[in-house]
């Protein structure tokens, strides 16, 4: 999280796999009929925000978060929340009001546990406290320190990272947001409340890493990396593991498609560091939910490693965004990744210590990319080709619909063209001219999901108006099988609308999930051609019939595509990735997708 000042500047310029298979992704795990599933956006109660209440602007908008794992329990914070969330599963998320808090809330808040502790820390240029809590499950905080001491002007500490090395017993913070400054670390004196240690703060801390766009394509600023701009480095975050530690940033602005996450590793808390040569470490450009940059890495009660981040929507503000959960972990070479493949398809949340990259996904695929949708009613005081039905299954957050009205019964209804077996559905809202500027009791989401084998007889499978009222910006729900244990099968899939705060009711995604009848896709093949300039690449693949669409897929090693990048068959067959790092091999492999599953991964090839 930027301060505002370089929002507003921002504002104003711009509005691999760890193991190979040889087979199609898996259709739903049978053996694990009861395990729970998640899709990014994460299904949490967004907070509307009140920053531009002067400028009358309505939005609901989360970023940078930071999940901790304390006592066996998760903590969820997020960039201007008022609270925080707390869960035992990972999925159902408990929005927490605290006894006390800034009164300018929190940016980009450092959060820790430690032992029976939970730290948290907020974003600042100015003197403020470290809180701590025993008890965060009931929202009770108290002061740790009243202020950590002034560093000198325009330093910080802005989103900041704390870091307790539990081999020596010694406390760390890391910090930094700007196309100017690097990222800093500094060690705190835990004897003087962790204060910085050292008698003069302003000697404590020195610079971690700088971003170096001219070697590190994936840093350069802009869409798909095209804006000379100075980039932004930002988000910083350590992980220990096996002896290394790994010093995490966002990178290169959190308004754009490629804002990942990249990590230098070094063998102390504060360096030196080295560049590590596969970064980023999480990169989604392409899909629905696109970047990933600025949040955390956290172990599960199981010990599996995730990654959080942000990404973007920004039709409101500049900052209007989301959050996304994505698998990660460490292999064999000590390499520290993210698996944004289907990133924001479902996934299956664990249960247990997972053992291949892509264990989690569900398989099942998105059913209405472009399919026919019909509305029960369209806005007509707004540009009717702006708000129209079709904009909710073209895969862009920043389309929508807008109903006639907000009240009961409006309907949305997707026509997939064929019977399929539907697993799952979500529904991400859009604020659309609304007035609302504080997530009370009337913000709350309820609606219906009905489907039909023939257009006329609907049947209700899910039904949010029998659960506790909570706000759902990224509704996200899975449909329960029928008696026999087998899938709901239906051609059309139909949203009901209930309850949304506010005067309209708009939706930017309406997304539904599973498996087609048919065949995958047959696979196809790809060429990868590395520019005079070595940060890039031109890629080009043959388009197969009955494609949705197809994963570019890249790392430095034939085992180590651990990059993906997400097109749509009705998009061109050629593009330049600008993503790359210089003096570093890369190899490139294509796989297909549709409704019915993955075709195989085509040959991997080393690009020349």
């Amino acid at each position: 999280m930027r301060p505002t000042i370089l929002f507003l500047l921002l504002s104003c310029l711009t509005q691999a796999i760890a193991q190979q298979s040889p087979t199609p992704a898996a259709r739903p795990n049978a053996a694990r009929p009861n395990a729970r599933t998640y899709c990014n956006p994460m299904d949490i109660s967004y907070r509307y925000n009140f920053e531009q209440l002067n400028e009358k602007v309505s939005y609901r908008s989360g970023a940078d978060p930071v999940i901790i794992n304390h006592k066996g329990e998760y903590y969820l914070f997020v960039t201007i929340q008022g609270g925080w969330w707390h869960s035992k599963d990972l999925f159902n998320w408990d929005y927490i009001v605290p006894d006390k808090w800034p009164m300018e809330d929190m940016c980009a808040p450092a959060a820790l546990s430690v032992r029976d502790t939970l730290y948290l820390f907020q974003s600042t240029f100015e003197q403020r406290p470290i809180f701590y809590s025993t008890e965060p499950e009931k929202g009770k905080l108290k002061f740790y320190n009243r202020w950590l001491p002034r560093l000198p002007k325009d330093i910080g500490p802005w989103d900041p990272a704390l870091f307790h090395d539990d081999d020596t017993d010694k406390w760390y913070m890391y910090w930094g947001s700007s196309n100017v400054y690097p990222i800093f670390g500094a060690e705190l004196d835990k004897s003087r409340n962790l204060t910085y240690a050292g008698n003069n703060p302003a000697e404590a801390y020195k610079a971690m890493l700088w971003l170096d766009p001219y070697k590190h394509g994936w840093e350069r600023f802009g869409p798909n990396h095209s804006d000379p701009f100075k980039p932004f480095t930002e988000g910083a975050w350590m992980t220990k593991y096996n002896g290394k530690y790994y010093l995490q940033y966002g990178a290169p602005g959190t308004e754009y498609n490629v804002y990942g996450n990249g990590t230098y590793v070094g063998k102390s808390p504060l360096g030196p560091f080295e560049y590590a040569p596969y970064n980023p470490i999480a990169y989604k450009p392409g899909g629905f939910a696109t970047g990933c940059g600025h949040g955390n890495t956290f172990q599960d009660v199981y010990g599996n490693y995730w990654n959080t981040g942000t990404t973007w929507i920004g039709v409101n503000w500049g900052m209007e965004r989301r959050i996304v959960m994505n698998p990660a972990g460490f292999d064999k070479d000590d390499q520290l990744n993210a698996n944004t493949r289907f990133g924001d398809y479902p996934h299956f949340l664990p249960t247990r210590k997972v053992q291949s990259r892509d264990e989690l996904f569900t398989g099942w695929m998105l059913l209405n990319y472009r399919k026919p949708v019909t509305a029960s009613s369209t806005l007509t005081t707004a540009p009717t080709d702006t708000v129209t039905a079709d904009r909710v299954a073209d895969e862009n957050p920043r389309t929508f619909w807008v109903a006639g009205q907000n009240r009961a019964g409006e309907t949305l209804t997707t026509d997939l063209g064929a019977e399929h077996d539907i697993r799952a559905v979500q529904v991400d809202y859009f604020d659309y001219k609304l007035d609302i500027y504080d997530s009370d009791s009337t913000v709350y989401t309820q609606f219906k999901i009905l489907t039909s084998t023939d257009g006329k007889k609907f049947e209700v499978v899910a039904d949010l108006t029998r659960e506790p009222k909570k706000d759902h910006a990224c509704a996200y729900v899975e449909i329960p099988a029928r008696a026999d244990g087998k899938p709901v099968r239906a051609r059309y899939v139909r949203y009901e609308h209930v309850y949304t705060a506010g005067k309209h009711l708009a939706v930017n995604a309406f997304r539904v999930f599973g498996n087609g009848l048919g065949k995958a896709p047959a696979a196809t093949t790809m060429t990868a051609k590395r520019q005079k300039d070595e940060r890039n690449a031109d890629l080009s693949w043959t388009k197969v019939p009955g494609a949705t669409g197809y994963n570019v897929r890249w790392g430095i090693a034939p085992d180590k595509l651990y990059q993906t990048y997400q097109f749509w068959n009705d998009h061109a067959n050629h593009f330049e990735l600008r993503a790359l790092n210089v003096g570093v091999p890369y190899y490139f492999a294509i796989e297909t997708f549709n409704e019915n599953g993955v075709s195989t991964l085509s040959a991997v090839t080393k690009a020349q």
